[in-house]
């Protein structure tokens, strides 16, 4: 069974400019709308910043972005680093649920995106992320089209465990999604 899990589109995370933001939500959308159509879970991961002050529960930072197509049915899960699995109940409801395909999208890229697609990669599921509908802003040494296309190529290419890791735009993944 598949499960879509969207990563950090929290209002204080768009207070950083973020690469193409607008496309990158219209995506994230798309998705969001084919998996509750199809009745396939959805998974909403927020941060949790109390280590760094930042995305706090209960402030209006730490809530999703507004223009999400969100449903009561969809699943939300606090976490408090960057890795979605690490001390949270992902696993477990993954695995309630007979979860083995996973699909991801979110922010930033390079920090939540990539920590839970490796440990996701540990746990043998497989992986489809949405090459278009990840995103991050412009670091000191990287812009964000350039960390984006990096992890877009390195992710296929790792070796995978059980399970497999591919890269496919939306308009793919849409028409794919059982």
């Amino acid at each position: 069974m598949e499960a879509l899990i969207v990563i950090d589109v929290q209002k204080g995370c768009l207070k950083i400019p973020r690469f193409e933001i607008k496309t990158k939500i219209e995506k994230m959308n798309m998705l969001l709308d084919t998996f509750h159509e199809k009745g396939l879970p959805v998974f909403f991961i927020q941060h949790n910043g109390i280590k760094e002050n930042y995305l706090l529960p209960g402030t209006e930072d730490f809530d999703l972005e507004e223009s999400l197509h969100v449903m009561e049915t969809d699943i939300r899960i606090e976490k408090k680093v960057n890795n979605a699995f690490y001390e949270t109940t992902l696993k477990e409801q993954l695995d309630s649920l007979k979860i083995n395909t996973l699909y991801i999208a979110g922010l930033a890229t390079e920090f939540c995106v990539n920590a839970t697609v490796l440990d996701a990669l540990n746990y043998d599921y497989t992986i489809i992320v949405a090459g278009d509908g990840h995103t991050t802003a412009d670091r000191e040494l990287l812009s964000a089209d350039k960390i984006i296309n990096f992890y877009n190529w390195l992710w296929p290419n790792l070796t995978p465990t059980k399970g497999k890791i591919e890269v496919k735009n939306t308009s793919e993944i849409v028409k794919s999604v059982e």
